[in-house]
């Protein structure tokens, strides 16, 4: 049987953790950012762990993950 393919676009946008969850860079920080106020484009610095909801689906998308 041949191999499965990993989707390329996740792959790029997350990252397996140790414990087997899966990290991601958070949205809403390419544009309009002038209304935004420094705190709110702070807090979307950072990294997030995926929702327990998603993470089978995102599982399912990079197997060799």
């Amino acid at each position: 049987m041949s191999k499965m393919k990993t989707n390329s676009s996740a792959k790029k946008r997350f990252k397996k953790t140790a414990s087997g969850r899966f990290k991601s860079k958070q949205s809403h920080l390419r544009h309009i950012l002038t209304k935004k106020s420094s705190k709110r484009k702070r807090h979307l610095r950072g990294k997030k762990l995926v929702h327990d909801s998603d993470t089978a689906l995102i599982q399912r998308m990079m197997p060799y993950a």
